[in-house]
């Protein structure tokens, strides 16, 4: 299979390189990853500047892959190859990770690891965003050996386009690695904006803040990665309102 690896971590990231150490052996992988972090950086795109890329020599060399630095965001990465990039080797599946934090709820609509799929999904290409709670006792290795015997196949035998969001717990349960379907949850912060004054006296922000979790059932993925399971949730583009569009209508 052709598998396209990006994230948001930066291509340096140790999740990116152990997903190129598992599934190289067997697939034919190239990377296109930002140069750098680019947490949160949600669907956002480059324009009215150029976008510079180098290759990205130590993946190349340990691994015998094409591997792309590239100077702008998550979603420019997969957009950028598969647009300009690419010429042989189109991929026929994406996956973007796997992230250093989990991706739960509401966190999706930010996180530049869920958009960067969303791009190869919205060129019709079936995608995966996959994370890690942070302080986890499952290491990288064990997540790509995970999806590489069991998701990548499950999803990728699919008869339609998906886009899936994925989240691996801190350890799992009693029974090991499972796995089951979820729907968003809800999440938020509580004193999510710092403020502290920098060098010249000028008000600043950090955005920071605590976890609050309320109101989610056992068909979240926030409370799926609670018990220890592997949460993937299907994901769509259309955020249109069809029931309150009807009454519109009407």
């Amino acid at each position: 299979m052709r598998i396209l690896l990006t994230n948001d971590d930066g291509i340096e990231a140790e999740g990116i390189e152990a997903l190129v150490r598992v599934l190289s052996p067997c697939h034919t992988v190239v990377v296109a990853a930002p140069a750098k972090e680019q947490s949160g950086m949600s669907h956002a795109i480059t324009v009215k500047h150029c976008i510079r890329l180098d290759r990205y020599r130590p993946l190349e060399e340990k691994y015998g892959v094409a591997a792309y630095r590239i100077e702008g965001t998550p979603a420019d990465c997969v957009k950028l190859y598969l647009e300009a990039i690419s010429s042989d080797i189109y991929p026929e599946y994406v996956i973007s990770g796997i992230n250093h934090g989990a991706n739960l709820g509401t966190d999706v609509l930010y996180s530049g690891t869920a958009n960067a799929a969303m791009e190869a999904y919205l060129h019709g290409i079936t995608a995966t965003a996959i994370s890690l709670d942070i302080n986890a006792e499952i290491s990288y290795e064990a997540v790509a050996q995970i999806m590489a015997e069991n998701l990548v196949p499950l999803f990728y035998e699919q008869e339609q386009v998906n886009f899936y969001n994925v989240n691996f717990p801190k350890r799992f349960g009693s029974n090991g690695p499972e796995f089951v379907f979820t729907q968003l949850g809800r999440r938020d912060y509580v004193n999510a904006f710092q403020r502290f004054e920098d060098a010249e006296g000028r008000e600043c922000y950090f955005l920071g803040g605590e976890i609050l979790d309320e109101g989610n059932d056992e068909a979240t993925d926030i409370v799926a990665v609670e018990r220890g399971y592997i949460s993937i949730t299907p994901l769509k583009t259309d955020l249109t309102d069809y029931v309150y569009l009807e009454k519109l209508l009407r």
